[in-house]
């Protein structure tokens, strides 16, 4: 008979096995809410972690559900968070945002316009065709413009080019274009055309970008 205290205090408990030292003292009954056992305070620890790494955006452990993804383009149209106002959507390949029903004219579609003044300025002997352009230019838009179904749009404000806008364009963005002849036209084209905005030296002053309206979306 030892003296070793069983589990319910009894002193008629089993001997350890030959060659096994007595414990220095007897094992004590596992209480959860006094004497909670030591993987409890493991589990703890584990879920505490997981806790601080969905927080911060660190990768969830296997086992866990992972959160639905965010919509594409549910109220913000960029990786800042910029939200898209209504009637508006983002352009990918500028990052601009422009008004649906509309997208950015293609570098075709401008160097017609650029081709298509000559004879306009002929056929109107030239005086109706400047006469012409006062007239269009409140809609954002030159006589080549017009006829091919553009229209000046600038970004900052999210509004169609203005008269004044458009005398910034056409007569001091011309002028600075045409400053060193063929070279600083080379170099418009050029910007026109590596650019993802497509904006040439006359948008660049004025801030403008051509867009293709075929629906004149922007004329409502």
């Amino acid at each position: 008979m030892s003296d070793y205290p069983g589990p319910g205090g009894e002193q008629d408990a089993v001997q350890p096995p030959p060659g096994q030292p007595y414990p220095q003292s007897a094992p004590t009954q596992i209480n959860p809410q006094i004497n909670p056992p030591p993987w409890q305070d493991q589990q703890q620890g584990q879920q505490q972690q997981y806790g601080q790494q969905q927080q911060y955006g660190q990768q969830q452990p296997p086992g866990f559900p992972q959160a639905p993804p965010i919509p594409a383009g549910y109220g913000y149209g960029q990786p800042g968070g910029q939200p898209v106002p209504a009637g508006m959507y983002l352009d990918q390949e500028s990052g601009l945002m422009l008004p649906q029903g509309t997208v950015l004219a293609s570098p075709g579609r401008r160097i017609g316009a650029f081709f298509l003044a000559i004879p306009l300025v002929i056929i109107t002997l030239g005086i109706g065709y400047v006469v012409w352009g006062l007239i269009v230019w409140g809609n954002g838009q030159t006589p080549a413009l017009q006829v091919l179904g553009m229209r000046c749009f600038r970004p900052e404000t999210n509004r169609v080019a203005g008269f004044w806008w458009m005398a910034l364009r056409e007569i001091v963005g011309r002028i600075l274009e045409g400053i060193l002849s063929i070279i600083t036209e080379l170099i418009s084209l050029i910007l026109m055309l590596t650019r993802p905005d497509r904006k040439t030296l006359h948008d660049l002053v004025a801030g403008t970008v051509v867009l293709h309206d075929p629906n004149k979306v922007l004329a409502q």
